[in-house]
């Protein structure tokens, strides 16, 4: 099992915490995946915890940066299990309430998990959540690429959590590092895009919202992150970028 733990923001206050824990027995089929926490004043938030292989890791990494008792809340930007596959874990582990978009409650049951008292239920506009002295903005991204699909701004560290908005599918585990060089980088973008979003009508409308915010850091669920001038160069590419129903005519 993989980690590649970074520390993606700290003021003394309030840290935001990259994690990437993969099974490294799957080299040939290998897509990275991120987890995220984030902590103030001994409260915690984690974003995206994956799936029940890295459950035991992950449990243990958080437990060095605070008490899993201390995890209030869990954010699952939609719905795949390499999102939400350990929720039936972190149920019994935790008593965080859950947060997900209103559409997938229906099937929590699904993964072990019944008790809808725990979830905060996100309506399609999002929603916004005081953490600490800051706040959680729930930004729309539906259908990038699930139909219940949410980013996640902490108004704080100026970090989007974008969920697989500018996934990467990277040729080795060297996923917890930042992007270095743009150009060569859109390679491993364009694959997973082109496939798993649905529209560039969608990225358009992520990417304007996006645009609207003070962001240092844009942090995927997969492959690397965008720190700086990156940003704006994912935002830009994205907004362009033509993928899901544009090649309608490729597919059917």
């Amino acid at each position: 099992m993989v980690n590649n733990e970074k520390i993606l923001y700290d003021d003394g206050i309030h840290k935001c915490i990259m994690f990437g824990f993969d099974d490294e027995t799957h080299e040939d089929s290998f897509l990275s995946v991120n987890q995220y926490l984030i902590i103030q004043n001994e409260h915690a938030i984690l974003i995206d915890p994956g799936s029940v292989g890295i459950f035991d890791d992950l449990y243990e990494a958080i437990s060095n940066h605070i008490a899993i008792e201390n995890i209030k809340f869990i954010f699952f930007s939609h719905q795949d299990p390499d999102v939400s596959g350990s929720i039936a874990h972190w149920s019994v582990s935790t008593n965080a309430k859950f947060i997900i978009s209103s559409i997938w409650i229906r099937f929590m049951s699904h993964y072990g998990f019944a008790d809808t008292t725990r979830i905060m239920a996100l309506e399609d506009h999002g929603a916004k959540l005081k953490f600490g002295n800051d706040y959680l903005r729930f930004l729309p991204a539906h259908f990038l690429h699930s139909p219940g699909n949410f980013s996640v701004y902490d108004s704080r560290s100026k970090i989007v959590f974008s969920g697989d908005i500018g996934a990467a599918i990277v040729p080795s585990p060297e996923s917890y590092k930042h992007v270095e060089n743009f150009d060569q980088h859109v390679v491993f973008l364009e694959a997973f895009h082109k496939r798993y979003m649905s529209s560039n009508k969608l990225c358009r409308a992520w990417s304007a919202q996006i645009a609207k915010l003070d962001v240092d850091i844009i942090a995927p669920q997969h492959g690397l992150i965008f720190e700086k001038e990156d940003v704006k160069l994912f935002l830009d590419w994205i907004k362009e970028f033509q993928c899901g129903s544009d090649y309608m005519e490729e597919l059917y």
